[in-house]
C-alpha cells in the first residue's frame, strides 16, 4: 500500500462516463476492462519501484521500523526534557534513514510490500508529530500545523473514494517526495536555529524559507491529487 501522494499527471482517459454502456450489455464488460487498464497505467508515473519481495526482515524495513520508534523518542526529548540538541540528532538521523532505506531497497533488490507500507507511515507520522511539537514549543505558528495536518486528512478521506473505483492508491511521485523532503529538512534547521550559537541567526531564515517552499509543494501536490481523484471518479466505474 502506498500513501496517496501526487505530483505527476495521469494518462488521459480515452473514454468518458457519458459513453458508458448499460450494465449487463455485451459492451459493458469490455468498457470496464479498458477503464481499469487505464487506472493501472497510472503506475507508470509512480516514483516507487515495483514490489519484488514479500519478505519482512530486510534492511530497508528495519530502517523504517527504527524511524517509527524514533517518533516517541523525539517527543520525549523535545517536550519533556527540552533537550533540543538530542532531538535534533534524532531528526537528522531519521532524515538520513528515510533517504537510505529507499536507496538500499533498490540496491539490495529488497523492495517489499511491507516497505511500501512502513515507509510512508513513518513519513506521515513525522509530518504530523513534528509540526505539533514545534507549535507547542512556539517554534512555528499553529496555522502552519493546521495546513499540514489538514492536507493529510484530506488525502486520507479520499482513499476510500479511490478504492471504490478499483484503484488501490494513486502513485507516490517525485514531486510528493520533494515536498516531504523539503519539510523534513526544514524542521531540523528550524530546531537548530533555537540554539544559542553563532549560526542560529543564519539557520532561522534558512529554515523558514525551506518551510515555506515545502508547504507550497505540499499543498500543490494535494491539488494535483484531488484532480486525479476527480478523473478516477469520472472515468472509472465502481467495483
Amino acid at each position: 500500500m502506498r500513501t496517496p501522494e501526487s505530483g505527476s499527471r495521469p494518462p488521459s482517459p480515452d473514454g468518458d462516463e457519458s459513453e458508458r454502456p448499460p450494465e449487463g450489455s455485451d459492451r459493458f464488460a469490455e468498457w470496464r476492462t479498458r477503464s481499469l487498464a487505464r487506472a493501472r497505467e497510472m503506475d507508470k508515473f509512480a516514483a516507487e519501484p515495483p514490489v519484488n519481495t514479500d519478505r519482512f526482515l530486510t534492511v530497508p524495513n528495519m530502517l523504517s521500523l527504527l524511524r517509527l520508534a524514533a517518533v516517541p523518542l523525539f517527543l520525549v526529548l523535545l517536550l519533556v526534557y527540552e533537550a533540543d540538541g538530542w532531538a535534533l540528532v534524532v531528526l537528522v538521523v531519521s532524515g538520513i534513514s528515510d533517504w537510505l532505506d529507499g536507496k538500499l531497497a533498490r540496491l539490495l533488490n529488497q523492495v517489499s510490500r511491507y516497505g511500501a507500507l512502513l515507509d510512508p507511515i513513518a513519513d506521515r507520522l513525522f509530518m504530523v508529530v513534528i509540526p505539533i511539537a514545534f507549535a507547542m514549543r512556539d517554534f512555528i505558528p499553529w496555522w502552519v500545523v493546521l495546513l499540514l495536518v489538514g492536507r493529510d486528512l484530506v488525502l486520507t478521506v479520499m482513499v476510500p473514494v479511490v478504492r471504490s473505483r478499483g484503484v488501490e492508491a494513486l502513485p507516490v511521485t517525485y514531486l510528493g517526495k520533494a515536498a516531504t523532503f523539503a519539510l523534513m529538512y526544514a524542521f531540523p534547521v528550524i530546531l537548530a536555529a533555537q540554539g544559542d550559537w553563532a549560526l542560529a541567526q543564519i539557520m532561522e531564515p534558512t529554515g523558514i524559507a525551506m518551510l515555506i517552499w515545502g508547504m507550497f509543494l505540499y499543498m500543490w501536490t494535494m491539488v494535483l491529487y484531488l484532480i486525479q481523484v476527480g478523473l478516477v471518479v469520472r472515468h472509472l466505474p465502481k467495483v
